[in-house]
């Protein structure tokens, strides 16, 4: 493993090594034990598209780890102005340890790997949200105990979200079941990865099919970040996509509700759902920390 682009190129394997890892940090964090192995590296984070998340989570996590983040807004880059993302690349690549770039087009993230030599980590493209993923894996394992044989249901707008996690629950043995209008379809070559798995994975228009005994629940906002001028359109396609709690009562007892943040409450998930889910939620969202600490030692140790 020398970058993470997207989930599709991590075997089961390593994404189950990522996660154990990100448990023992936790612990260590917990327990005051120091962990700097990225003492004296720097990671240059690369924002295209603003985040409270990913920004803090990865600036505080490099420094927990000892090494140090610089923060770069397109703003304060070249590659605003024009300059080529392989020139930007290559010279990043002789001053730095690592790069995180949360932008909007998957193949500048890719170009980043290729033409530099240093290890790059996706932050968040309009294809795919790996990093967020992981922690969302890493949160449902440790309320469930495990990954394998649950049953993940994810319901809204077939987006970034939609695609890794479809990836990555299916990859470490969950069973998946996607509920999202015709018009709003996760991307065909997820979807053509998930054909593999057979019956493991279900892409439906009908919510209440998708939510029945699930596991856990997974719904994200209807107009992401760059859609905003669809958000009256989006409103009217997803008017029928909401988690609530009628819907709630066709999964299991015990089924987990997760949100990758921020939410619009009132829009794809009720004000009453997410509240009584609200712990779970936020431990999702502290997981971002422990899940990409752990990337980041594994690909820049």
């Amino acid at each position: 493993m020398k970058h993470l682009l997207k989930l599709l190129d991590l075997s089961k394997e390593e994404i189950i090594d990522i996660l154990n890892l990100a448990d023992q940090l936790k612990y260590e964090l917990a327990h005051g034990i120091e962990h700097k192995h990225l003492a004296g590296k720097t990671l240059g984070m690369i924002f295209q598209k603003a985040s409270t998340r990913t920004r803090v989570s990865f600036e505080t996590g490099i420094y927990q780890l000892g090494g140090y983040g610089l923060f770069l807004s397109s703003n304060d880059l070249q590659i605003g102005r024009g300059e080529p993302v392989k020139d930007t690349a290559r010279v990043l690549s002789r001053y730095l340890d690592g790069i995180m770039i949360r932008t909007f087009d998957q193949e500048e993230v890719e170009t980043l790997a290729q033409a530099g030599s240093i290890p790059v980590i996706n932050g968040l493209t309009d294809f795919c949200h790996p990093c967020q993923v992981l922690a969302d894996l890493m949160t449902v394992r440790e309320h469930k105990g495990t990954l394998e044989g649950l049953n993940m249901c994810y319901i809204g707008d077939g987006n970034n979200m939609a695609n890794s996690l479809i990836v990555g629950c299916l990859k470490v043995g969950m069973h998946v079941s996607v509920a999202c209008p015709a018009d709003y379809r996760p991307d065909s070559s997820v979807l053509e990865f998930a054909v593999g798995y057979g019956n493991k994975f279900v892409l439906t228009e009908n919510c209440t099919e998708a939510v029945r005994n699930a596991d856990v629940v997974f719904t994200d906002v209807w107009a992401s970040m760059g859609q905003e001028s669809q958000a009256e359109k989006r409103r009217a396609a997803f008017s029928g996509y909401q988690v609530n709690k009628e819907l709630l009562k066709l999964a299991h007892a015990d089924c987990m509700v997760q949100h990758c943040l921020p939410a619009h409450r009132g829009e794809e998930i009720t004000e009453e759902v997410f509240e009584a889910h609200a712990n779970e939620i936020f431990d999702e969202a502290e997981n971002r920390l422990h899940a990409q600490k752990a990337v980041m030692v594994t690909l820049m140790k």
